[in-house]
């Protein structure tokens, strides 16, 4: 399942550039509504699952995986039950939340864990700065956005005690340098001075601004929804539009 892309794009074709990696939605559609699953398998895919169980075991978020079916969880990771991979931003961002202890057990809607990382985030940042966490690049046939060095820098900060705003805020400044450093990366090979940022995680308010700040300094034109929603709703214009497009 695709998510979090930067496509080269106009009304006729498109070219898949970049994208985050590719995370298993334990339990499928369970994943939306139960953020844990994605902290669960965020950190299970590390390298180092087996060394940040024993360095991290008094974090509230490893005692309450511990808790968790694991035995019928590594079932669905290593035989593919249920849990499809998808490299989407918004899974990111509940996995996150949980692990801060925000909509860990359940969302009552999608989007939920997200909207309030949001918020705390943005009230940290109205009196403090920070630096942002750091987001890694894999060259294979995309350019591919990893989050592991997100996560220890994540789960260090947790146990030194550091304020659930501060790592909120870190993780939104963290991801749009990403997101500005893959579009410059990517602008390298490919001449384009455009920019659309679109999808459901572009309704976080804090994250639109910080991009659209970074990829202007740099001189990129930001286009933005506006009159359509950004996220699923926009998609049937979309379509009818590339449909008239080729059409004509």
């Amino acid at each position: 399942l695709w998510g979090g892309e930067f496509l080269l794009a106009d009304y006729r074709s498109f070219q898949r550039l970049a994208h985050w990696q590719s995370v298993a939605l334990l339990g499928g559609k369970q994943a939306i509504y139960q953020p844990w699953r994605n902290t669960y398998a965020h950190l299970r895919r590390l390298d180092t699952w087996e060394q940040l169980q024993k360095d991290y075991a008094d974090l509230d978020i490893m005692q309450f995986l511990q808790g968790c079916p694991q035995k019928s969880l590594e079932q669905m990771l290593t035989k593919g039950i249920n849990s499809p991979l998808a490299s989407s931003a918004g899974r990111l961002f509940d996995a996150v939340a949980a692990a801060l202890g925000i909509c860990r057990e359940k969302a009552s809607y999608e989007g939920q864990a997200a909207i309030y990382l949001e918020a705390i985030a943005a009230e940290y940042l109205q009196s403090s700065t920070v630096e942002g966490y750091t987001f890694d690049w894999e060259q294979s046939a995309t350019l591919i956005l990893k989050a592991d060095s997100l996560w220890l820098e994540l789960l260090t900060d947790l146990q030194k005690g550091k304020d659930l705003g501060y790592i909120a805020a870190s993780f939104h400044l963290g991801l749009a340098r990403a997101i500005t450093g893959t579009v410059i990366t990517l602008q390298q090979k490919y001449p384009f001075t455009e920019v659309v940022l679109t999808g459901g995680v572009f309704q976080n308010l804090l994250l639109l601004t910080q991009v659209k700040e970074r990829l202007n300094e740099y001189g990129f034109t930001t286009l933005t929804p506006s009159l359509v929603p950004p996220n699923d709703g926009g998609l049937s214009l979309g379509q009818g539009i590339i449909a008239a497009a080729r059409a004509l």
